[in-house]
């Protein structure tokens, strides 16, 4: 016997094997076998069996006129072998009827199922409705088919045009053009970001690198709301001193300079001079606002996003020729006790006498003319006075770092600038400037900021006014952190260590500023005024959203970074570079900030110097293959042709470069490497975070370019 039931919503044929009461043991055409209840069965029949009868009922169900079968069907509830003595006559075979239960059954459109065998035809407004929509998505999917094709030929079709960024960062999943994307993509086995560029759909892979960004920390755009600019606050005295920047030639937040005043008893008066943007904004204003939402100024290769609108930096950079509102901190100093005798906070008008340049300085303001006092310089009796200074600075905070059982930090590695420079043809030309750390002009930039940094933590700490430290251990997981009451920075050798002297350029400096200018004006009852009070919720929150920002912004620089080491190897049509081996077959080129794996590596020591094969470079996943050609022993010296064309370098931070190297020796440290391997320590930590991305010139600070390296 054989039968026509239902099972698991389907509709099957079986031959019964057993029967036993009201169940049936079937075996389906397949070979598979089934148990069934008596009342899931629609048709008992002898012949055709039931592999002949799935084979007829499929040709004929095909054949069947849905829309005259709707109009056969009573409005009423029905059952199928009704239905088929009015659509086939009377004597309709089983074949027949179990090729309209089918017919029934596959199409919801045109009959509602009530029931085993049992169905009601759609309402007429209900199935035009459904056949509308059923002719739609009908249309779409050739449309689809059709833009799916369009990619695989890797033509843009014309609806991608505008929508390619939404498509990859923001993408409505059930839109045609995503759907179409998805499936060529699988067809051609290709990223979505890769299909885009292939296409044209983005200009190109630094186009896809830079709105990948944007759409992730600026989805509004990176324009300002149109806001006024605040003037100072308050009658500022005078300061009686001409000070100067040292910056790179592309700055233009100029937020810190120095001033020298001798004293009697050949002791000097130093002066420190921050920009102070804080005397003009106010929290909760708008442009707290803005500072508040972007938390820094974003520094990359050829382009800046900056904190504060162009106006507003314009009004409060210290720009040479002209009287600027600074928070000054003033220490004496005595070169015979070699101690700091005094300091004092102002908030005053500093006449900017010049704008100093490293571009411009740094091959005349050398330790040999500063340890005689000779050269043709500008503010050269100040620089000399300040070298010596910031080499006292210097060597106590070694001491420090010593009694915290760090070693002394090394200045070993070299640091990069990026400038971009545009072509006659309107494309670019990078070049990659290197310099190596710890020059004249960046040490006296670096101890006075840390100097600022650290006295104005503890005045803070004094007043029992809250800011914003930043606090270093030696050992252990998380050692740098961010938090909003004192603690020592074992690696800057330091008690405590505020971040004040870049209120241009970062929100955590701006509130620091505000706390410090309040102690400055208010003294004992600062804490009554200072715009933050103790376990202000508000400030607890920018020290969190500050961390996490900060570093969304420091990867997308090393991402651009990354990007244009490997155009400058395709430009420069380098086939042979220098490596030194860091750890586990990564390696860091000797001529630009790249870092790579190099599996044949794995193996190699720590410094190992190797002469690489530039192979393939992928400017989309940002990854560069290469082959070992020959392993020198040891660190040594690299051969003198491999450093040819080497320009000389640009700014970096000078601050950032301290923080780096104090970074690096913890890092050394807690690893137990040996002391030769404490210069090459990971680019993380400060490195990435110390002063961000102080050049304006795009430096490359203290970190290498190393994500997404491939062997």
């Amino acid at each position: 016997m054989q039968l026509l039931f239902e099972e698991g919503g389907e509709i099957r044929a079986g031959t019964v094997l057993t029967q036993q009461g009201e169940s049936y043991q079937v075996e389906l055409p397949a070979g598979k076998r089934t148990k069934i209840k008596s009342r899931d069965v629609l048709l008992q029949f002898a012949q055709p069996s039931a592999i002949e009868l799935v084979r007829q009922t499929a040709e004929l169900a095909g054949e069947i006129d849905l829309p005259f079968l709707w109009e056969c069907a009573s409005e009423e509830e029905f059952g199928f072998t009704d239905l088929a003595a009015e659509y086939f006559g009377a004597a309709a075979s089983v074949v027949q009827q179990a090729a309209l239960a089918q017919a029934l059954h596959g199409n919801p459109v045109y009959f509602r199922r009530k029931g085993r065998g049992r169905y009601q035809r759609a309402p007429e407004d209900q199935l035009k409705a459904a056949l509308a929509a059923l002719e739609r998505k009908k249309q779409q999917a050739l449309v689809q088919a059709e833009y799916e094709a369009q990619l695989k030929a890797m033509t843009l079709p014309d609806a991608f045009r505008g929508k390619a960024l939404q498509l990859l960062f923001k993408p409505d999943k059930n839109s045609l053009e995503y759907k179409a994307m998805d499936a060529a993509c699988t067809a051609l086995g290709m990223s979505p970001m890769r299909l885009m560029v292939a296409v044209g759909g983005i200009a190109s892979p630094r186009a896809l690198h830079e709105a990948k960004f944007l759409s992730e920390c600026f989805p509004k755009g990176t324009g300002f709301p149109d806001v006024p600019v605040p003037e100072p606050v308050g009658d500022l005295p005078r300061a009686e001193v001409e000070a100067f920047s040292i910056d790179d030639v592309t700055t233009t937040e100029i937020d810190d300079a120095l001033s020298v005043t001798p004293l009697d008893g050949g002791k000097i008066r130093v002066g420190i001079h921050i920009a102070a943007p804080g005397l003009g904004i106010r929290r909760g204003e708008p442009l707290d606002a803005v500072a508040r939402q972007r938390l820094s100024t974003v520094y990359f290769p050829g382009d800046k996003i900056t904190m504060l609108p162009d106006d507003v930096v314009e009004r409060y950079t210290l720009q040479e020729g002209r009287e600027c509102p600074a928070l000054s901190l003033y220490v004496v100093y005595d070169p015979a006790q070699q101690a700091i005798v005094s300091s004092e906070t102002h908030a005053e008008m500093v006449m900017i006498a010049a704008n100093l340049r490293h571009n411009l300085l740094e091959d005349v303001v050398t330790e040999a003319a500063l340890a005689a006092g000779t050269g043709d310089y500008p503010f050269r009796e100040a620089l000399t006075q300040l070298w010596h200074f910031s080499g006292w600075l210097h060597d106590e905070r070694q001491k420090a770092r010593l009694a915290s059982g760090l070693r002394p930090e090394s200045h070993n590695r070299a640091d990069y600038n990026f400038y971009l420079d545009e072509l006659a043809d309107g494309s670019e030309r990078v070049r990659i400037e290197q310099r190596r750390r710890g020059s004249p002009l960046d040490k006296i930039v670096a101890e006075l900021m840390i100097l600022a940094n650290s006295t104005w933590g503890k005045l803070l700490a004094d007043h029992g006014v809250p800011g914003i430290y930043r606090t270093q251990k030696a050992w252990g997981m998380h050692r740098t952190r961010m938090q909003t009451y004192p603690a020592p920075h074992e690696g800057l050798g330091v008690a405590q260590y505020a971040w004040s002297t870049s209120p241009l350029r970062r929100y955590v400096d701006l509130v620091n500023q505000w706390q410090i200018l309040a102690v400055a004006q208010h003294g004992i009852t600062a804490k009554l005024v200072a715009p933050f009070k103790p376990k202000d919720s508000d400030l607890l929150a920018a020290v969190a959203d500050f961390e996490g920002t900060y570093a969304a912004y420091a990867d997308h620089q090393s991402t651009m970074e990354r990007y244009w080491c490997l155009r400058w190897l395709q430009q420069e049509k380098r086939e042979r570079l220098m490596g030194s081996v860091l750890k586990e077959g990564a390696v860091r080129f000797a001529e630009i900030p790249l870092v790579t794996r190099v599996p044949e590596l794995v193996q190699a020591s720590r410094g190992t110097q190797v002469l690489l094969e530039i192979g393939a470079t992928d400017e989309i996943s940002l990854e560069v293959s290469c082959r070992v050609l020959e392993i020198f022993a040891g660190e040594g010296e690299l051969p003198s042709e491999e450093l040819e064309g080497d320009d000389e370098a640009s700014e970096v931070s000078a601050e950032a470069a301290a923080e780096a190297a104090a970074e690096e020796a913890a890092e050394a440290a807690a690893e137990g490497v040996a002391a030769d391997a404490a210069a090459e320590g990971s680019a993380e930590g400060d490195a990435a975070s110390a002063e961000g991305a102080t050049s304006e010139g795009a430096s490359s600070e203290t970190r290498d370019t190393g994500a997404g390296g491939a062997g």
